[in-house]
């Protein structure tokens, strides 16, 4: 059985200072313009991870240890986007959000190391269950969230397509079962079966690592 989790979960709890409410993660609702919060799914994957690891500059995120505040989460999606900026079509490719996460590395004096995992839309392309569960374990072994891009959510209802979420744990209690894993979208958690999602999807998607180089 294959049960890989990061390490404190509740790192991405982001409080709003004026509601009390607490979310799980960026939410691309919280942009400022109307086409910011609709296209806004990739960066805020982005700045999930990056409030995660901890990034330069995010050492106030979190202040004596407690709960990130919502303005601060707000600071770095503003400044991420600027980076990692949506095209009419979005973020539609693994390649195009590592070379912009890249980008805002670099402009930010930190060097980025990015794995990623194609799964294309012709099914006899894409990895199978075994190798997705590697690249996954590659991350989440090391306490490292994983980006998940998913272009059309196929039988799992729990996805919206053409939308990037952050994977943050998995479960495999056999081989040959499912995947099963657990994603921040919009402030929440979520379960979802990706073993379904990768059998019925009709146009792929991918998954995105990195790390410090």
């Amino acid at each position: 059985m294959k049960n890989l989790s990061l390490k404190n979960i509740d790192a991405f709890k982001i409080l709003d200072d004026d509601t009390r409410e607490v979310s799980y993660g960026c939410s691309q609702d919280w942009f400022g313009t109307e086409w910011q919060r609709r296209s806004g799914c990739g960066p805020s994957a982005v700045s999930n991870i990056f409030l995660y690891l901890d990034y330069p500059g995010q050492s106030d995120a979190r202040p004596n240890g407690g709960l990130s505040k919502k303005g601060v989460a707000e600071t770095l999606m503003e400044d991420v986007w600027k980076y990692v900026t949506p095209t009419e079509r979005g973020i539609p490719t693994t390649e195009m959000l590592c070379e912009s996460v890249k980008s805002y590395g670099a402009a930010r004096k930190f060097s980025i190391k990015c794995s990623h995992c194609e799964v294309p839309e012709d099914k006899e392309l894409r990895p199978s269950n075994c190798e997705l569960t590697e690249f996954l374990e590659a991350a989440l072994s090391f306490d490292i969230p994983v980006a998940f891009l998913n272009l059309c959510n196929g039988d799992e209802k729990n996805l919206d397509e053409w939308h990037w979420v952050t994977i943050v744990s998995l479960e495999q209690k056999e081989p040959d079962e499912h995947i099963m894993v657990r994603i921040l979208d919009r402030g929440a958690i979520k379960a979802i079966d990706l073993t379904l999602w990768l059998a019925t999807t009709n146009n792929g998607g991918g998954f995105v690592h990195f790390s410090k180089a």
